[in-house]
């Protein structure tokens, strides 16, 4: 990794404290910002966030996509942990927080809304930014779309029935737009110009001279995500700091947890670490539009679920950063 890659965190790090100060000191701009939006996907996240896919893509390799089958260890363990284990155990820890252990400082018509909120959360694996987790630990490319491609298939199906009965309600309003959406601006599109890059450098070297180059506008699309995110929800982390912080705690102990699992199991496995990391990262990341869509769809703007959503999402990357570090330091351990 070059300096800048290293001092990541920090870079982050700033851009949140950026990001809250501009939220505060230009609610105009922040006002413009989240205004373009599509099917609930700000279209500008979506530009920074393809912005970081599209370099991961150019690493893909069509012809390569046959040998996943020659690993399916690193598949399976990804959807037992998104679909078997994961939403469950959001669930549960959102109840033991918000009905037991918060109890007395939460009133009780709030803590079921950040339960559902959390519900939300757990039942949705990420889309997109575990490509550029991906990218991080240097994780195989090819491989890394293809998990994400089926995970996108089982959650068309298994979104729903899963929210509705952890929510124990009879129906869910999936917004299919959003879904349909993300997916095409995440994966669809950015996969297309990699192949197209690829086609057009033509040699193998070509295209690694050419991913060397972009790879840095990769983070800088992350660190711009990051100041727009906290610019946008600056005003409920200041107005709000120690519901934030409580919505936070079950999903830290998740997301630690989760990947403990995952990455446990492909160690388990025998799991090759670019394999092993990705597939660990999937499970631990969220697709929050999804969750923040149908939370607003559900219960409304200014309720407590979509709050809980919306603290996934200031959460999720100092977080996945973190475990990001974690992979790299024990690549030895796995094998090559």
């Amino acid at each position: 990794m070059g300096r800048f890659e290293r001092l990541l965190t920090l870079w982050v790090a700033l851009a949140m404290l950026g990001g809250i100060v501009i939220g505060a000191a230009a609610p105009g701009l922040v006002g413009a910002v989240a205004a373009a939006e599509i099917a609930s996907i700000n279209l500008v996240v979506a530009v920074l966030i393809w912005a970081m896919v599209y370099p991961m893509m150019v690493g893909v390799d069509f012809a390569a996509v046959a040998g996943v089958a020659r690993q399916p260890k690193g598949l399976l363990v990804t959807l037992v942990v998104n679909w078997l284990i994961k939403p469950f155990t959001m669930a549960a820890l959102a109840v033991l927080f918000f009905d037991h252990v918060f109890a007395p400082l939460i009133a009780p018509e709030d803590a079921a809304q950040y339960i559902a909120g959390l519900i939300l959360l757990g039942a949705a694996p990420c889309t997109a930014m575990v490509f550029v987790w991906s990218q991080l630990t240097r994780g195989d490319a090819t491989y890394t779309l293809v998990q994400v491609s089926v995970n996108d298939l089982i959650m068309v199906v298994a979104f729903a029935p899963i929210v509705a009965f952890l929510l124990g309600v009879t129906e869910i309003a999936v917004p299919w737009e959003t879904l349909v959406l993300a997916t095409v601006l995440y994966v669809l599109l950015p996969l297309l110009a990699g192949l197209a890059t690829r086609r057009m450098l033509g040699s193998a070297a070509a295209i690694e001279a050419f991913s060397a180059r972009i790879k840095p506008w990769s983070m800088i699309g992350l660190i711009a995500t990051v100041v727009i995110l906290f610019g946008l929800q600056g005003e409920v982390i200041l107005d709000r700091p120690l519901v934030i912080a409580l919505i936070a705690v079950p999903i830290l102990i998740q997301s630690y947890g989760i990947f403990a699992v995952a990455y446990g199991a492909a160690f388990l496995l025998k799991v090759p670490h670019r394999i092993a990391a990705p597939c660990a990262m999937i499970g631990t990341s969220n697709f929050f539009e999804l969750a923040v869509a149908v939370a607003i769809s559900l219960f409304g703007l200014q309720s407590g679920a979509a709050l809980a959503t919306v603290v996934g999402v200031l959460v999720e990357v100092p977080v996945m950063l973190s475990l990001v570090a974690i992979a790299n330091r024990t690549r030895a351990r796995f094998p090559g």
